[in-house]
C-alpha cells in the first residue's frame, strides 16, 4: 500500500484500531465531542494495537502515552488520542513503539493500550482520531461503522 490510498483524487485516513467507529459528536468529553482541537472520528476499540491512520513523522507523543501527534507526508496534523481521560494513569496501560521524529508508514504499530486495565480503572477506552489544522483540508468525509486497523478508511479528504 502506497503513502495514502487515492480514490476520486481523495486522499484517506485509515483506523487506528480495531473496533467500532463513531461521531466525535459522541466522544465523552467535550473536548472532543465540541471539536475545539479538531475534527475527525472515534474508535470504540476491539484490541489493544494501535496502528498509524497516516504515513508521516511522529511529531509528538505525550509523556504519558496516551496520545501521539502526526505530520502527514502531505501536510495534515493528526491526533490520536487513547481513552478519555487517561493521562491520569500516568503511562499505565501503554506501551510505545515509536519515537518523536520517526517516519511511520500508514498501518505501523505505534502503540499498545491495554483496554482491560483501562476499563478496570473506570476510564473509557474510546480514541478519538482528528485533524487539527482543518485548515489544509478543503473537504473532508468521515465514516462510521465496524474498522479494521490499518485498512479500513474512516476519513477521506481534498487538500
Amino acid at each position: 500500500m502506497g503513502l495514502f490510498s487515492r480514490k476520486d483524487n481523495k486522499l484517506k485516513i485509515v483506523a487506528q484500531q480495531n473496533g467500532k467507529v463513531i461521531p466525535i459528536t459522541e466522544v465523552p468529553d467535550p473536548v472532543f465531542s465540541g471539536k475545539v482541537l479538531g475534527d475527525g472520528v472515534a474508535i470504540v476499540p476491539s484490541s489493544k494495537e494501535v496502528l498509524a491512520p497516516v504515513s508521516g513523522i511522529i511529531a509528538q507523543i505525550a509523556h504519558t502515552s496516551h496520545a501521539i501527534g502526526i505530520e502527514s507526508d502531505d501536510g495534515l496534523e493528526v491526533l490520536v488520542h487513547l481513552g478519555i481521560d487517561t493521562v491520569k494513569l500516568e503511562g499505565q496501560g501503554f506501551i510505545c513503539y515509536v519515537e518523536q521524529g520517526q517516519h511511520v508508514n500508514a498501518g505501523d504499530r505505534l502503540m499498545d493500550m491495554d483496554l482491560e486495565f483501562i476499563q478496570s480503572k473506570g476510564l473509557s477506552t474510546i480514541s478519538p482520531c482528528i485533524i487539527t489544522n482543518l485548515d489544509e483540508v478543503k473537504n473532508f468525509e468521515l465514516f462510521t461503522g465496524d474498522a479494521i486497523a490499518g485498512e479500513t478508511t474512516v476519513i477521506s479528504y481534498k487538500k
